[in-house]
């Protein structure tokens, strides 16, 4: 006979992460904050979409970001030059940002004049999908030269995004990779989700995004 007991930490941490979750988007709702969740991993050029992006947008919304990295603030510092209000955060190890975490990012950050909150959230393709950050809309990018094959190899990440990016088409010519099948692929694990192909760097495609994280800011804003 056994004498110890088995608990299920991870389905526990789950739950309570889910109902902090879940308070996260009563306040931003509360505030008339729109907030997105911006996932990657590293090098796929997420500080650079953000950059684009925001220079798309700043005219029509109050923009914050949460810069979340393991150490450093180079992001930051790189995002405070487009004039948008930034927050560093440091996660002291970890590979993701939690709801409780976000929370304490957004409080930080203070929101009450931020009509569009965007977490960057840790460089990682694994963690960050495991953990409901309280976002409104989630979002991840995936570079050409990490391959065609990631949503096969990722596939929670590619199942809880709302819109995929699809970054670096500019050198598209220079790689083996398969738009086709990358739509193939994220599309059989989630059959909803938007993919948009931009370029950061020339600015292709980047008009696409700005239009349909206008449209979700707005309409999470009207609700």
């Amino acid at each position: 006979m056994e004498g110890f007991r088995v608990l299920e930490i991870k389905q526990s941490v789950f739950e309570n992460n889910d109902r902090e979750a879940d308070k996260v988007r009563a306040e931003l709702k509360k505030n008339g904050t729109f907030l997105l969740n911006l996932m990657s991993s590293p090098g796929s050029g997420k500080t650079t979409t953000l950059k684009a992006t925001i220079a798309a947008l700043k005219d029509e919304f109050n923009i914050g970001v949460m810069e979340a990295d393991i150490d450093s603030s180079v992001d930051a510092a790189t995002i405070e030059k487009t004039g948008a209000k930034v927050i560093q955060l440091h996660t002291g190890g970890m590979c993701h940002l939690d709801a409780s975490m976000t929370q304490q990012g957004l409080d930080g950050l203070g929101v009450n004049d931020i009509d569009l909150a965007i977490l960057e959230n840790v460089g990682n393709l694994v963690c960050p999908a495991e953990f409901d950050t309280g976002a409104c809309k989630n979002a991840m990018i995936l570079s050409v030269p990490e391959g065609d094959d990631k949503p096969l190899k990722y596939p929670l990440m590619f199942s809880i995004c709302d819109v995929l990016l699809i970054n670096k088409i500019d050198v598209l010519p220079y790689f083996d990779f398969s738009m086709e099948n990358v739509e193939k692929y994220a599309k059989r694990l989630n059959p909803n989700i938007k993919i948009i192909p931009i370029s950061a760097r020339t600015g292709e495609g980047v008009d696409k995004f700005a239009d349909w994280l206008r449209e979700e800011t707005k309409a999470w804003l009207e609700k």
